[in-house]
């Protein structure tokens, strides 16, 4: 992830007809406890807000719905600082959003030790520009200038949010010179649902509008984060365009090759391939390396990282050739998409050159544990992306393959601690991979050996603590650390015992010492997360115990909410004989796969072990590999070739984080085989 700037300051806002930029805003007042009125009539307060307005009350449900799921986030601004259902944003907050330091010094996004990369931290805190590119959203002013309501009413509570969003939607189709009433046809609103989306390229405002009317013709019903049951019924619109050309955005550029799927807003905004003379006057390169890829090495993996800073000065980071490189980044407020790095070549992007060499890397605008959320429009496209890619490479959709940036292991035992966090508990994994049409689904039984982590994640809400401050490093929450705003999270806690007051489990990697680790955000040692799956360890009760860094551990799980569901699939045991095997962070070659031009990398085991009498959920078998790239134009010996040896090795979910175990040293089970009953 890029180190993210800090603020460049409050700027001189827009009138409030004019939207202000993509922008973060603090975490809010938190609204009061709704009424029981409240709680039991949001449906009839869109269609209040529809008949007083004059939308279409199909339109406006739709329109909400792609930018919050109808969920009001009470309080809590989304990284773009949008507020409430209708996601009405105040760029004025942005002057006291915290920055975040989430590339250290010293560390090494790279992962190569014959090619390491460290940092200039001056390059990386201070990129060129402003936190906001552009004008485009402070839709907040606006619709208080639309509905007289104040401001902070307008963040802190629904009804009067879904007003200001029917207001700005009115305001937007009459600007148009569109047909306006409760009652006027859905199809001639689609300028001014584009319109809503905050976008500044075309393409990005008819994806957003697309997705909307898709949506009408799709219809929706779910409960939203306070308890209210909305519901839009499924609609035939076939969308009036005309309207697109005359909001005068700009068209992205989008040349041939351009690895997006045709529907998605996505532009090329490339990262450079460069040599350049660093601050002790060395000749370096950056910021990723030449590969060719899928031919001659297979991509694993997809990467989900969030950016820890903003979209604009992210961008302006990828751009320069002394600092490091990933594939893709999303914008918050509109979805969009920008690539830099072709899947081809090979991102610096994760911290493993094992995972770097075998992956793509999507970092989403955004912060993992700040207070702010993920918006509905980057779920989307980021689905839509990783779905288009997942499919041309052949990547199986499931959280083996689709790994978060905290899911990547270590190198070596000393890069444990420092490996990201991110996207962080507050990433809704569930909805995700609904959303690549991938739904995570029970497929066994309480005998077939397996679960998959699935909470509810309106309703699982876990009590962390630090959200105010997240270094990076080693999760040891600096004072004050402040109670993180109660919401929905992926993650189940892991206990040393089937109780709910028993102290949470230890990762030796990130306390060495022994003791449990905490509810500190950033501190994921104790945590499991929805969609990885783990073999059985134990039932007790309404407690259920998997394998987990060499220990069991108990999460709550009782049958009437259950947070897993039963798996098929199958296991890895250590051989008959061996009493305990080591596990690594890289999948690398045995040293006489090595021609005597490339330096032998030697295969490390990390500060876990795994015993005899365990068993972990196999994700896959893969071969030694390492792909040696240590110079800029190829010229090394060696260079840009695969070392491919006869080792070969399993991939385990073995804590939070996948890692590897030598194939030779471990025999594969069917899970149910030996399950515990």
């Amino acid at each position: 992830m890029p180190l993210s700037p800090p603020p460049s300051g409050r700027r001189i806002l827009l009138a409030a007809a004019v939207a202000a930029a993509a922008v973060v805003a603090t975490t809010g007042p938190v609204a009061a406890e709704p009424s029981r009125a409240e709680r039991t009539d949001r449906q009839q307060q869109y269609a209040a807000a529809a008949d007083e307005y004059g939308v279409p009350r199909s339109v406006l449900l739709a329109v909400s719905y792609l930018e919050s799921r109808w969920d009001t986030h009470p309080g809590e601004p989304s990284t773009s600082g949008g507020y409430g259902p209708m996601h009405l944003t105040d760029a004025a907050q942005v002057a006291s959003t915290p920055s975040s330091a989430h590339v250290d010094a010293d560390e090494d996004p790279r992962g190569d030790e014959f090619r390491p990369l460290t940092l200039d931290p001056a390059v990386a805190a201070t990129p060129a520009g402003d936190v906001l590119p552009r004008a485009a959203l402070q839709t907040v002013d606006a619709a208080a200038a639309l509905t007289g309501l104040p401001v902070r009413t307008l963040r802190t509570d629904a009804a009067a949010n879904i007003r200001g969003g029917a207001a700005l939607l009115a305001s937007y189709q009459k600007r148009l010179g569109g047909p306006v009433g409760a009652g006027s046809d859905p199809a001639a609103w689609y300028g001014a649902v584009a319109r809503y989306s905050g976008a500044d390229t075309s393409d990005a405002a008819a994806a957003f509008a697309d997705e909307v009317y898709d949506q009408l013709g799709q219809g929706a019903s779910r409960t939203t984060d306070d308890g209210q049951r909305v519901t839009l019924a499924a609609t035939a619109v076939t969308p009036d365009r005309s309207g697109l050309p005359r909001l005068g955005l700009r068209r992205a550029e989008r040349p041939d090759g351009l690895e997006c799927p045709v529907r998605l807003a996505c532009e090329w905004i490339p990262a450079p391939y460069a040599e350049y003379v660093d601050e002790d006057g060395n000749v370096d390169y950056g910021n990723h390396d030449i590969g060719n890829r899928p031919a001659q090495q297979k991509i694993e993996y997809i990467i989900i990282h969030d950016t820890e800073g903003y979209f604009g000065p992210s961008v302006d980071l990828v751009k320069r050739a002394d600092y490091l490189g990933w594939h893709y980044t999303l914008r918050s407020v509109d979805g969009y998409v920008a690539q830099h790095i072709k899947a081809k070549d090979v991102g610096w992007q994760a911290g493993n050159w094992y995972v770097n060499a075998k992956s793509i890397g999507i970092e989403h605008e955004g912060f993992a544990g700040h207070g702010t959320w993920y918006t509905e429009a980057m779920y989307r496209s980021s689905a839509k992306l990783v779905r288009h890619l997942a499919l041309r490479f052949q990547i199986p959709l499931d959280r083996q393959h689709i790994l978060g940036h905290d899911n990547v292991p270590g190198i070596l035992p000393g890069n444990v601690a420092g490996m990201h966090w991110d996207p962080g508990p507050y990433w809704d994994w569930s909805h995700y991979f609904d959303l690549m049409k991938a739904p995570f689904r029970g497929t066994g039984t309480p005998r077939t050996g397996l679960v998959t982590i699935d909470p509810d994640y309106a309703t699982n809400r876990p009590a962390f603590y630090g959200c105010n401050q997240q270094p990076p490093g080693v999760p040891v929450p600096p004072p004050p650390a402040e109670p993180c705003p109660l919401r929905g999270s992926s993650s189940v806690l892991l206990r040393t015992a089937p109780r709910a007051d028993a102290p949470l489990v230890n990762d030796i990697g990130l306390r060495p010492d022994g003791t449990p680790n905490t509810m500190y955000v950033s501190d994921h040692g104790a945590r499991a997360s929805a969609g990885q799956t783990y073999a059985l360890a134990g039932v007790q009760g309404d407690w259920t115990a998997i394998w987990y860094l060499g220990q069991r551990a108990w999460f709550h799980n009782p049958a009437s909410a259950p947070t897993a569901k039963w798996a098929t699939g199958f296991v890895v045991t250590p051989k008959p004989g061996k009493t305990t095997i080591p596990v690594y962070g890289r999948a690398y070659p045995e040293r006489a796969a090595y021609p005597a031009t490339i330096p032998y990398q030697a295969v490390t085991p990390l500060q876990y072990t795994f015993p005899a009498g365990q068993r972990y959920a196999l994700g896959g078998v893969l071969p030694g590999e390492y792909y040696r790239a240590v110079s800029f134009d190829g010229s090394a010996p060696g260079d840009r070739t695969v070392v491919r040896g006869a080792n070969r090795y399993v991939q385990l979910q073995f804590g939070h984080r996948v890692m590897y175990a030598n194939l030779a040293d471990v025999q594969i089970l069917p899970a149910a085989v030996g399950a515990p009953r």
